[in-house]
């Protein structure tokens, strides 16, 4: 398969004689990847099957909860070759990054992909340097994409030859695991497409057993408006009282059905240095952070997003959890603040320690 040479001339693209082996560009991608940190690289031709009829009904249903913008640009998501132009992308380019790394020991858990810095603007960077050294050795237009537009990534993905879809929905590579970054870059280029991968989660079923919210409501089915990363991620309002106890130390994100894959076996920790483990406080003291220092501490970081009434919300509900007499205190103070959603979550929390509390003997000795 031969991809040729385009150059943009204002609005009026031009081929040059001279063609390339599309296998040899695949090469040089692939090895440019490499030097660049990311541990898989595959190519899923365009235009492709991403399931619309479920999407649809996923979205009319409302599993994705509030997360609107998955109802806008579905004429681009589910049909990504007109993410160029006027239909022109021919191939998506897919590469993956390993993040994973053990849990810090702490009172609280932290989803491992948010335990260090940010990864969409460094690994974009390094997209942007693979779409310039396309556009300079064979031209084409190149749209780099990291979880920042309308892709189906983890389906794409799949189509790419890097994996296949879990009954979590997560990506799993084999000799790999779930623990995996996913980037994408829309070409025009027609390049040669991977090799799908079997599925082969055969008959286990641990990811559906371990939710703790029931939020993987079927194999291959994830009501995300139950998942406790939306909850303590997308969703912006008050977590429902039937979810809290649920969250358990979970502070932000969850990788309960990410941990248990018997896949994950074959998982390295990542060499990225950029996604080691930030120094945080007990969360008594987080809860004492005001808007300058939320700020401060968390440039950089992925949680960043959540805002600083977000997070205490989230503190609060851990403390509900798993806080202690000590505790009480920060959680009085945040209670009597201006902030109402904050002080709700503050007063479920003391009611909750104040119950276990007095579930405890007190020792005569």
């Amino acid at each position: 398969m031969d991809a040729y040479c385009l150059a943009g001339l204002g609005k009026h693209p031009y081929v040059y004689a001279v063609s390339y082996s599309g296998h040899a560009i695949v090469e040089k991608l692939r090895n440019e990847a490499e030097a660049l940190g990311f541990h898989a690289f595959g190519v899923a031709a365009v235009p492709l099957e991403l399931r619309r009829e479920y999407y649809e009904q996923w979205i009319a249903e409302g599993k994705h909860g509030t997360m609107t913008w998955m109802e806008r640009n579905n004429d681009r998501r589910l049909h990504p070759e007109q993410l160029i132009g006027n239909g022109e992308a021919r191939s998506i380019i897919v590469l993956a990054l390993n993040y994973y790394q053990p849990d810090p020991v702490r009172g609280y858990r932290i989803a491992k992909y948010a335990l260090g810095d940010d990864y969409h603007n460094f690994i974009l960077r390094r997209l942007k340097r693979l779409c310039r050294m396309l556009r300079e050795d064979y031209g084409g237009d190149q749209r780099p994409y990291v979880d920042t537009g309308p892709l189906l990534e983890k389906p794409i993905a799949e189509a790419a030859g890097l994996g296949w879809q879990g009954k979590s929905t997560i990506l799993i590579e084999p000799k790999r695991g779930t623990w995996s970054f996913l980037a994408n870059i829309v070409t025009t280029l027609e390049l040669p497409v991977g090799e799908k991968q079997k599925d082969r989660c055969g008959t286990c079923t641990r990811c559906i057993d371990v939710c703790p919210t029931q939020a993987i409501i079927a194999p291959y089915q994830l009501d995300a408006s139950k998942c406790i990363s939306y909850l303590t991620i997308e969703h912006d309002g008050a977590i429902p009282p039937e979810y809290r106890e649920a969250i358990g130390d979970r502070l932000y994100g969850c990788d309960e059905c990410l941990d248990v894959c018997p896949w994950n076996k074959w998982a390295v920790p990542t060499v990225e240095a950029k996604f080691a483990p930030r120094e945080l406080p007990e969360l008594r003291e987080l809860l004492g952070w005001d808007e300058a220092t939320f700020t401060e501490r968390m440039q950089g970081s992925p949680m960043r997003r959540l805002k600083l009434h977000r997070f205490k919300r989230n503190i609060c509900v851990v403390l509900g959890n798993v806080g202690t007499a000590e505790d009480l205190p920060a959680l009085r103070w945040a209670a009597g603040g201006d902030d109402a959603m904050v002080a709700e979550h503050a007063n479920w929390a003391i009611a909750r320690i104040g119950h276990r509390m007095r579930r405890v003997p007190i020792s005569q000795g």
